[in-house]
């Protein structure tokens, strides 16, 4: 989990250089964004490492919080492509509002399912291990969730900025993060198997993930001002 813990500190180096442009639309949004993708790294390197034993109560519980925390994450992610006013309650109640249901409902259904609370997210049979709601909050929502904020953040740069270089930014982002899904659904196995075991999926997309949060935060410097007297627009 080396990559996890070096995403850590380039993140939070990130979060801080954020904080410094005080003129900056979106940099309570971002910043927001940056931590809270902190977190899901730090969780991932517990529950994916040999912290804590596979299986066991402990980890169920903080795969589900992980788990709740990725949706989440998405939310964030989109609302940073159409934030116009940075802090303010019109801005942070839908942000932090509708990203705390995603985050509850996701981590009932997690919880149901690793713990039987109900009949209603059990696979049928259970060795399938099948669970419709999972997938669509943890696979089908992170893939929208990258195409909407990628479709506003190109509108944003092309037709109401009239910017071109940052949208290149934008798209190597677009690129990396969607990599990153299509590695962690479908080229995880295969290349664990063709490595003998010495690289897996999460490894991968780990570090294609926090290649788009840094490509993120230069598309986002390259169209907001540092400070009150500059020129830039968000």
């Amino acid at each position: 989990m080396v990559v996890c813990g070096v995403s850590i500190i380039l993140t939070a180096i990130l979060a801080i250089q954020v904080s410094r442009r005080r003129a900056a639309v979106g940099r309570v949004e971002l910043r927001t964004l940056l931590f809270v993708y902190v977190l899901s790294l730090a969780l991932q390197i517990v529950t994916n490492g040999s912290v804590l034993r596979q299986g066991s109560t402990p980890i169920v519980i903080l795969t589900a919080i992980h788990a709740a925390i990725v949706a989440a994450f998405f939310w964030f992610l989109i609302f940073n492509g159409v934030v116009v006013e940075d802090g303010t309650m019109s801005s942070l109640i839908p942000f932090f509002g509708i990203a705390f249901l995603i985050f509850v409902g996701t981590l009932y259904i997690s919880l149901d399912t690793g713990f039987g609370f109900s009949n209603a997210f059990i696979s049928d049979p259970p060795s399938d291990l099948k669970n419709i709601a999972l997938f669509v909050l943890t696979s089908i929502w992170p893939g929208a969730a990258i195409i909407f904020f990628y479709i506003l953040m190109a509108y944003v740069i092309t037709v109401v900025l009239r910017e071109r270089k940052p949208l290149t930014y934008l798209s190597l982002a677009f690129l990396a993060i969607a990599g990153a899904q299509v590695v962690r659904m479908l080229a995880s196995k295969p290349l664990c198997n063709a490595s003998d075991g010495k690289v897996d999926g999460s490894f991968i997309t780990t570090l294609l993930e926090t290649v788009s949060v840094v490509l993120l935060v230069v598309t986002w410097n390259s169209i907001t001002e540092e400070t009150w007297g500059d020129d830039g627009y968000y």
